[in-house]
């Protein structure tokens, strides 16, 4: 059990999932520290956070950055490849801070995974992250591992995305029927969950998921209801879709979507036939945010490649 005076290592405090874990482990009095990859950017917790390089290419270092902490906070990931920095790259990056982890002394990692995760999982993303499960578990820390699906919330890229298209073109693109499932959870239900796991002391794997299971189609409906959209739902082959997110690539400067990502969602990937975790409905949030929400695009490549 964590005491106010121990200090907590989360990667990627600047980013999105680490923020709000970071935010909260404050809010609780603990200490905090952040390894991440963008040491120079403006530090939004001022001097509440320490925040130091990943130093995956020199593990001294990276040992030194975890020693006297407890518990480890782990949000480092890619949503795709670009450049050089892959899957596999993430993975074995990944298994180095793990390693560094267990030299360091810590006593435990809260790693933030995805549901339907397996190590033979034809999607790079899921087969990564379930390659780093069986590593996290093979591992002398205890640990519990968090299963997220579709993260929203404030800052958000992929709800927000889909709002901010939906206010600015007369079509909205879906791929195939849109009838595969997707059970989106609030970001902030992952960071209380994950801090909750990170106090205990059992092996535990969860599945972070909401309340609301919806069709990827009924999905795009509430989010038009909520705004206001009038915008046309059309249906394409999966790969007409993919050249259109390409298309509208080039324009926002971004990637919008990828291949695997498409048939990932389209595998019912994002959905658990566990308990839900989380408590908020995207229902009631897209109620009390759709005035804002879809208002700006967020980029990726902006946020994390660049």
């Amino acid at each position: 059990m964590e005491t106010h005076d121990e200090l907590n290592i989360v990667t990627g405090a600047f980013g999105y999932t680490g923020k709000y874990i970071a935010q909260k482990l404050l809010s609780l009095g603990k200490k905090v520290r952040t390894l991440t990859g963008h040491p120079s950017r403006p530090n939004p917790f001022g001097d509440r956070v320490s925040a130091v390089p990943f130093n995956f290419d020199k593990p001294g270092d990276l040992i030194r950055s975890l020693r006297g902490a407890t518990v480890l906070y782990n949000t480092y990931w890619v949503r795709f490849s670009y450049g050089c920095v892959t899957f596999d790259r993430a993975v074995e990056n990944t298994k180095i801070l793990i390693k560094a982890a267990e030299e360091a002394g810590m006593r435990r990692i809260v790693h933030i995974s995805i549901t339907n995760a397996s190590e033979t999982s034809p999607f790079p993303y899921f087969r990564g992250k379930g390659i780093l499960e069986k590593a996290i578990s093979q591992s002398g820390l205890s640990y519990a591992i968090i299963r997220p699906t579709v993260l929203f919330g404030h800052e958000d890229i992929l709800i927000n995305n889909i709002a901010w298209m939906l206010r600015r073109f007369p079509l909205f693109v879906i791929m195939g029927s849109g009838d595969y499932k997707v059970q989106p959870v609030f970001v902030e239900d992952v960071a209380e969950i994950s801090i909750k796991t990170g106090q205990r002391g059992d092996d535990v794997t969860v599945d972070a998921v909401g309340p609301e299971i919806y069709s990827f189609r009924e999905m795009i409906g509430l989010i038009a209801g909520k705004i206001g959209s009038k915008a046309r739902i059309v249906h394409l082959r999966p790969e007409m879709a993919l050249f259109f997110s390409k298309l509208l690539g080039y324009v926002v400067n971004d990637v919008v979507l990828t291949r695997d990502e498409i048939y990932g969602l389209m595998s019912n990937l994002l959905v658990s036939e566990k308990p839900p975790a989380g408590s908020v409905r995207l229902s009631d949030w897209l109620t009390r945010n759709a005035d804002s929400i879809g208002m700006g695009y967020a980029s990726e490549l902006g946020r994390h490649y660049r």
